[in-house]
C-alpha cells in the first residue's frame, strides 16, 4: 500500500500543482475557455490559499505530490458561502481514498471559517467524483452560483454545513 500523507500547499508545490491540473483537466474534455486549465490561479496556488477563510491542501504519495484540493469564498457569492475548488487527483492516486481524505479537510475548515453552505461546480463525466459529493451530502442544483469564471463546468452541488 502507497504511503499517502495530506499537508498544506507551499509555495514549492506551485508547479507540480499545476501540472497536475493541465493533466487532469483534458482527461475529462476540459480545455480551452472556460475551465481552470486557464485560470491563472492555477500557477500560483500556494499564494491563492494564503488568502483569509481559503485553505489548499496537497496529497503525496510516497512523497511526490499527485494531486489537493480545498476551499475558498465563493466569487460573487454571499459571505456565508464557500467554494469547494480545484479538486484534483492524477490516476495513480484515484480510489485510494485522498479524495475523502481532502474533502473532509475542506469541509471541516469551512466550517472553522464561518461559512454556512459549499458549493462546488464540475463536469458531466467526472463519474467517481459525483459519487463523493453525493455520498458526502451535496445535492445537485439546477444552475451555478456566484461568479467563478469557469463557464464550461455543467454540474453544480450545494452542501449546507
Amino acid at each position: 500500500m502507497p504511503e499517502l500523507s495530506v499537508r498544506p500547499i507551499q509555495a514549492r508545490d506551485d508547479a507540480r500543482m499545476a501540472e497536475i491540473i493541465r493533466t487532469v483537466m483534458p482527461e475529462f474534455g476540459a480545455s480551452g475557455a472556460g475551465f481552470a486549465i486557464n485560470d491563472p490561479e492555477v500557477d500560483w496556488m500556494s499564494r491563492s490559499y494564503a488568502q483569509p477563510r481559503s485553505a489548499y491542501w496537497v496529497v503525496e504519495r510516497d512523497g511526490i505530490v499527485e494531486g489537493g484540493g480545498g476551499v475558498a469564498p465563493l466569487e460573487g457569492g454571499d459571505a456565508d458561502t464557500c467554494e469547494l475548488r480545484k479538486m484534483y487527483f492524477l490516476s495513480s492516486l484515484r480510489g485510494l481514498g485522498a479524495g475523502a481524505q481532502v474533502m473532509q479537510l475542506s469541509l471541516d475548515a469551512a466550517r472553522a471559517f464561518g461559512f454556512k453552505r459549499c458549493y462546488l461546480e464540475t463536469l458531466g463525466g467526472m463519474d467517481a467524483a459525483m459519487r463523493l459529493y453525493e455520498r458526502t451530502g451535496f445535492k445537485r442544483i439546477a444552475k451555478p452560483m456566484g461568479n467563478t469564471g469557469h463557464g464550461g463546468c455543467n454540474t453544480f452541488y450545494l452542501l449546507e454545513l
